[in-house]
C-alpha cells in the first residue's frame, strides 16, 4: 500500500500511530503543501519586519540563544517554551498537529523520534530555505538524520559522539589497562571483578537506545526506510559481534544490575564501584554536576573497537530544531534556527556546556585543547572530536522508533532478568517492531 493511499485511508490515525505518543487525536493534520522557495532577500525582511515566534525546546542553552537573538534582532519575539523533555514534548507537539491549533513554529525533536513527523508530512522542507548548502557545516551523523532524499527536515543543534568514560583511580589499582577493543573490555571486567567481586567494570539493565548505538558501532544496520517501506534486519551475521561480546558480560555477571540515571547508578559512578560508562559527549557535565566526589578520578578514553585497529563510532542521542509544518511565520523560525544551530547560537551553545554537531567547532583548536578539570585536565574534546569523525553516516531510524524503543525491555530486555539470551531477544525485539509495522499498515520486508 503507497503512503498516499494509506493516508487517505486512515486519515488522523496515521498521524496519531506514527506519533505514537499522543494522548488524543482530532482533526486532519495533512497541512503539508508544496514547498516554496524562501530566498535570503525574504528572511532579512522578515527579520526587519518582526514579529514573534513560539520555540517549543527543552534545552537549556537555548533561553540565551533566544536572549542574544532578541537583541539582535529587537523586533522579533521569541517566545521559548518547555514543553517537557522527549515524551511529553512529542505528546503536546503530536496533539497540537491534530488539533490543527496551538502549533509551535519551531520545536525540538531528538533524531530518534524525526521519522514519525517527516512521515506524517507534519514538518516543513527547509530544502527551498536553502538548508542544503548548510550540510558540509554538519558531521556525517547528525545530518544524515535531519536530510534524506525526501528533503531537509531540521538542523541538527547538537550530537552525542560516544567515548569510554573510565574511573582511572580504580583501572590503575588493580593494574587494568585501558581497553582498545571489546574483548579487552570484557577481559577488563573479569580482571576488575575477580580482584574486588563489589567493583563492575559497568552498568547495565538493558537500554534500547545504548544497544542502538553498540550495534551501530559494530556495522549493523537494523533498519531501511523509504516512505512506507521498511526493511528490518535484525540476522545473526549482522547482530552476532555485538550479542556474543555482551552476553559475556551478563552471563558472568560483569555488569551491575543497576539503571542508568538512579541514584544507586550516582552513587556507583562516585565510589567506583562502576569502574567505566559508555557514553557520548553530552556526559561531561552530569559527571561534573552528578558525581562531584570523584572529580579527577574519571578520564575519557576512545570508543574500544570491534576488531583491534578499528575506526568507526557512533552516535547516542542529539536532537534538532524543526519547523512544524502548521506552524507560522517561517521566514523568522527559519532564521532562528539557522542562528541557534549553524550561526552564534553555537558559540553561546558551547559556552553552557553544549557539545556541537558542526565541523568548525569540532575543528576548533580553541575547542579541542579546553582542559577538563573534572578529568584531570585531559583535552577530552579531542577524543569526542575524533569519535564524532568516525560515525558512519548510513544509520536510519524508523518511523516508529519510539514505539520500537518502549518495548524493547519487554523484549530484548529479558535477557538481563531471565534465562534469555541477548541473541534471543533481540530477535523477540524485532518480532514485535515487524508485528507493529504491519499493524500499522507499513510494508514491512525482513
Amino acid at each position: 500500500m503507497s503512503l498516499k493511499t494509506r493516508r487517505a485511508l486512515s486519515g488522523t490515525g496515521l498521524l496519531c500511530a506514527l506519533a505514537l505518543l499522543a494522548t488524543a487525536c482530532g482533526g486532519s493534520s495533512d497541512t503539508s503543501s508544496a514547498p516554496k522557495n524562501m530566498s535570503e532577500k525574504d528572511i532579512d525582511a522578515a527579520l526587519e519586519k518582526g514579529g514573534t515566534i513560539t520555540v517549543w525546546a527543552w534545552e537549556p542553552t537555548l533561553r540565551s540563544v533566544a536572549a542574544d537573538f532578541r537583541k539582535k534582532y529587537p523586533k522579533v519575539k521569541v517566545e521559548l517554551v518547555n514543553p517537557g523533555t522527549s515524551n511529553d514534548a512529542y505528546t503536546a507537539l503530536s496533539n497540537a498537529v491534530s488539533a490543527g491549533k496551538g502549533v509551535p513554529d519551531v520545536a525540538q525533536i531528538e533524531y530518534f523520534a524525526l521519522g514519525q513527523y517527516t512521515l506524517g508530512k507534519s514538518l516543513t522542507d527547509l530544502s527551498p530555505f536553502g538548508a542544503g548548502d548548510l550540510a558540509d557545516k554538519y558531521t556525517p551523523g547528525p545530518w544524515n538524520a535531519v536530510a534524506s532524499e525526501q528533503g531537509v527536515h531540521g538542523l541538527p543543534m547538537d550530537s552525542g559522539p560516544m567515548a569510554l568514560f573510565y574511573n582511572k583511580k580504580v583501572f590503575d589499582k588493580h593494574g587494568i589497562e585501558v581497553p582498545t577493543t571489546w574483548d579487552e573490555y570484557v577481559e577488563a571486567g573479569r580482571k576488575l571483578h575477580k580482584a574486588d567481586p563489589d567493583v563492575y567494570i559497568a552498568n547495565d539493565t538493558g537500554d534500547a537506545g545504548m544497544t542502538s548505538s553498540m550495534l551501530w558501532q559494530a556495522g549493523s544496520r537494523l533498519f531501511k526506510a523509504d516512505g512506507s517501506d521498511i526493511t528490518v534486519d535484525f540476522s545473526e551475521q549482522t547482530t552476532a559481534a555485538y550479542t556474543e561480546t555482551w552476553q559475556k558480560l551478563i552471563s558472568e555477571d560483569l555488569v551491575a544490575p543497576i539503571t542508568g540515571w538512579t541514584d544507586e547508578w550516582y552513587q556507583g559512578l562516585g565510589d567506583g564501584t562502576i569502574a567505566t560508562l559508555v557514553s557520548a559527549a553530552w556526559m561531561p557535565a552530569n559527571f561534573a554536576s552528578g558525581v562531584k566526589g570523584a572529580s579527577g578520578d574519571w578520564r575519557v578514553a576512545p570508543l574500544p573497537q570491534w576488531t583491534a585497529g578499528g575506526r568507526a563510532s557512533a552516535e547516542n542521542g542529539g536532537s534538532s530544531l524543526v519547523l512544524p509544518e502548521a506552524g507560522r511565520n517561517e521566514a523568522l523560525a527559519y532564521a532562528f534556527v539557522r542562528y541557534a544551530n549553524a550561526g552564534e547560537g553555537v558559540q553561546t551553545r558551547l559556552a553552557e556546556g553544549a557539545f556541537p554537531a558542526t565541523r568548525a567547532e569540532l575543528e576548533s583548536e580553541d575547542f579541542r585543547n579546553t582542559e577538563f578539570e573534572y578529568f584531570g585536565g585531559q583535552q577530552a574534546n579531542k577524543i569526542f572530536a575524533e569519535s564524532a569523525a568516525m560515525v558512519p553516516d548510513d544509520w536510519n531510524y524508523l518511523p516508529y522508533q519510539a514505539y520500537a524503543n518502549s518495548v524493547f525491555n519487554d523484549t530484548a530486555g529479558q535477557a538481563y532478568v531471565s534465562g534469555t539470551t541477548l541473541a534471543e531477544g533481540l530477535r523477540n525485539w524485532e518480532k514485535a517492531i515487524v508485528k507493529y509495522g504491519t499493524e500499522q499498515g507499513f510494508s514491512v520486508n525482513k
